[in-house]
């Protein structure tokens, strides 16, 4: 990616050396690596924690290890695993770090195991980390057709949950089969409609647009709910821009917090959420991953693309026709 622009004129595919294991890292050959939101607001340099360009783009990726570098335990030549370095996994081999990896079952298709990754442990935090969710409660999941809304959506129905999924109208038979009601996010009062459903409110409200439709999501919230914000939209910002579009969602999480410490938000509170690596990232993978191997789980994927098919990639998410995840097979 070499810099704010359109996919087709800023992500280029080319060839290097094969990089070596330095000590405590690993070479991974990739068999699947994702594409995310993330390398869109990257692409137009409007993501929270951008890197500089030129840069690899890749969230995530599952591989096979090739080499073991100087001071590794635990993991050896052959072994399959998964890894969330933020960049640079749109590539056929990776160093990474050995203490980042997550084990990944053999069973388990490499589309499928890395949407797992980011997406499914976001969903599976989310639900079970930051909220006090009970069977029988209602939630909203906004973008419930998106790949971390239909991992989320499918986990809260396993879980005894009545789950409102908001989509276009175009997508309402897939979120159906997901187990959700689904609602149009363009309507015109779409918190009179969750309240139709849910008439006394919401137990959580699963955001990934931010702004204004954060004041929405609060009222729709039952006493004691919570409000998780997971990610902004960044239409309407210029290229630049790279922490503004996430500001409304800071600004309203500490505003809330302090009424909260007040008593004044009736027992609501509101969560922004980032993943990031570590034991309880790599304990949820492998709580997931067991669901996909029962059946339990079933990850959509969008798409199954060549590494030089990330152009194509791309466009079908800026363009809003995906359901499920985009996925990259070097």
């Amino acid at each position: 990616m070499t810099g704010s622009g359109t996919p087709e004129e800023r992500i280029h595919t080319t060839e290097g050396p094969r990089p070596a294991a330095g000590k405590g890292r690993v070479v991974v050959e990739v068999e699947a690596a994702g594409v995310s939101f993330a390398e869109v607001q990257m692409l137009q340099h409007l993501h929270p924690f951008p890197p500089a360009f030129p840069f690899v783009p890749g969230y995530d990726l599952v591989g096979r290890i090739v080499e073991v570098g100087p001071g590794v335990s635990g993991w050896k030549s052959g072994d399959r695993i998964a890894a969330m370095p933020r960049q640079g996994a749109w590539q056929r081999f990776v160093e990474l770090p050995a203490k980042t990896l997550a084990a990944v079952p053999e069973t388990l298709d490499a589309a499928v195991a890395v949407a797992l990754v980011t997406n499914g442990v976001t969903a599976y935090q989310m639900l079970h980390r930051l909220t006090r969710l009970r069977p029988g409660h209602s939630v909203l999941v906004h973008g419930a057709s998106g790949g971390v809304g239909a991992l989320l959506t499918q986990l809260a129905v396993h879980h005894g949950l009545h789950v409102i999924g908001t989509a276009s109208p175009a997508k309402h038979d897939a979120v159906r089969e997901l187990g959700a009601q689904p609602l149009d996010y363009r309507t015109r009062d779409l918190a009179a409609d969750v309240r139709a459903l849910a008439p006394h409110g919401v137990q959580a409200v699963f955001d990934h647009m931010g702004g204004r439709g954060l004041d929405a999501g609060w009222r729709m919230l039952a006493h004691g709910g919570t409000l998780v914000s997971f990610d902004s939209s960044v239409a309407g910002y210029r290229p630049g821009q790279w922490f503004r579009p996430h500001l409304p969602a800071l600004r309203r999480t500490v505003t809330r917090f302090l009424a909260r410490l007040l008593g004044l938000t009736k027992g609501r509170r509101m969560s922004m959420y980032y993943i990031k690596p570590g034991p309880d990232f790599t304990a949820d993978y492998a709580k997931l991953c067991r669901l996909a191997t029962d059946g339990v789980l079933t990850p959509r994927i969008a798409g199954r693309h060549p590494l030089g098919g990330a152009v194509t990639a791309v466009r079908a998410l800026l363009d809003g026709s995906s359901v499920g995840k985009h996925v990259l097979t070097p």
